[in-house]
Parts: C-alpha cells; sequence; structure tokens
C-alpha cells in the first residue's frame, strides 16, 4: 500500500484526460510494457470509476488521482476515506477550501496502520491568469504571493506539497523547504502551443526551476508518436 514519501524524486506524469476506458487502453498500447506514471483527472474517473482506477494499478501504474476535493471539512474527510481504499499514490484537493478542510482531509485519508497516499493541494490553475485573478475572483495580491500562502496553509495542514504552476515551484520551495513536492502541469515542449494554459514552461525549465513532477498532458497525448514524446519529456526533465 502507498505511504507518503519523505524524499523527492523526479518523474512525468501523463495527464490521461480520455472519456472513456477504450481511447485510454489504445493510448496505453502503444507503451509496450512500460508503465509510466497517470493522472486519471475527472473526466476519465466519472466516465469509468473506480474499477478503472483498480485495473490500472494492477497492471502497474502509478496513479495521482487528480478529482480536486473542495468542500466542507466532514464531507472531504469522507471522501478521502473512500478514495484511499483504491491504493493510488497521490490525490489532491483544492487549498482554497482552507486549513481545517485539508486537514481533515489528510486525516480521513490516512488508513488505520498510518499508511496513505500523498495529498497535495491545488493553489491556482495553470489556466487562470492574474486578470482572472484580479477581475473574476477578486484576489489582489500577485499570483507568486497567493500561491506561496496557499502553499503554506498546505504544509500547516500537514499535505505533501501542491500543484503550482512551474513558474511558482521555485518560490515554495524556498518557503517552504525542498522536501514539500511541486506537482506541475502547464508544460509545453519550446516548439508546441500553449492552447488554453497561461503560465507554461517546458520540460528542461521546470527542471532547472526545481519541479518535483510535470504533469504532461496534449504534447504527449495528441502528439503523432505518444511514446516519443513522452521519451523526449522524460529526457529533459529527468535528466540531471
Amino acid at each position: 500500500m502507498s505511504t507518503a514519501r519523505s524524499t523527492s524524486a523526479r518523474d512525468v506524469i501523463i495527464a490521461c484526460d480520455f472519456p472513456s476506458r477504450e481511447q485510454l487502453f489504445s493510448f496505453l498500447d502503444l507503451f509496450g510494457e512500460s508503465r509510466p506514471y497517470l493522472k486519471i483527472g475527472m473526466e476519465l474517473f466519472y466516465a469509468t470509476g473506480a474499477d478503472m482506477v483498480r485495473e490500472l494499478k494492477n497492471r502497474g501504474h502509478k496513479i495521482f488521482l487528480d478529482l480536486k476535493v473542495h468542500d466542507i471539512p466532514q464531507t472531504a474527510h469522507n471522501t478521502m476515506r473512500v478514495l484511499r481504499d483504491l491504493d493510488v499514490d497521490m490525490t489532491n484537493l483544492h487549498c482554497a477550501g482552507g486549513i481545517p478542510m485539508m486537514e481533515a482531509a489528510l486525516a480521513g485519508l490516512t488508513r488505520d496502520d498510518g499508511t496513505r497516499p500523498l495529498l497535495i493541494g491545488v493553489t491556482q490553475l495553470t489556466s487562470t491568469s492574474a486578470e482572472t485573478l484580479r477581475d473574476q475572483l477578486l484576489i489582489t495580491q500577485p499570483m507568486p504571493d497567493v500561491v506561496a500562502h496557499y502553499a503554506a496553509n498546505a504544509k500547516t495542514a500537514g499535505l505533501d506539497g501542491v500543484v503550482c504552476s512551474p513558474h511558482e515551484a521555485g518560490i515554495v520551495h524556498e518557503n517552504l523547504g525542498e522536501e514539500f513536492l511541486t506537482v506541475t502541469p502547464g508544460i509545453r515542449f519550446a516548439d508546441a502551443a500553449a492552447d488554453d494554459q497561461h503560465r507554461v514552461t517546458t520540460p528542461t525549465q521546470a527542471r532547472h526551476i526545481g519541479s518535483d513532477f510535470i504533469v504532461v498532458g496534449r504534447p504527449i497525448t495528441a502528439a503523432p508518436d505518444p511514446l516519443a514524446a513522452y521519451q523526449r519529456c522524460v529526457k529533459e526533465f529527468v535528466a540531471e
């Protein structure tokens, strides 16, 4: 069973944002015997359910279950009690729920023997621009300050790390230590479009900034050769 880890090791997580089991496995068949780390988000989880997660674990994949729990503390606690039995490697919640919610979720995720998946908090989505933060969410502080504050709350609540853009990973580590994990989406190759992301960077840049995990979707899943794109991403991010 998974346990929260205390040391950092870089890894590339593929965002499997597919609408069906069939499309997911057609994609994974391209990887042969390789078992990359996978992110299962709301679209696929709601379409296929918990059995899909169990099947992927049985096949040997590490799983980041990306459901972004955000509710009152008791509901967050009860939800995590359900998710803990899936034996995923990582799951998450929204830091915007506050410290009591994060503490309750962590308690719910922890099994009777003390083991649990990694729990990370979403600070601000990489699709959120500074203008959206100010004009729609009425948060007037600069994005790096907001992310750093949310991350500090997550650490106070006992979480293992946060989801942030690569641009804020260095700030998070500087303020909260190297052991506090940064999981960073918004990754694009230097020769690719940003799509709907605003705060993006390349795998190499993310490595230099200090990301612990990068989450990569369309640059791999929509590539003409997904395996080659994944291998390129690993080479650029994991290489010393």
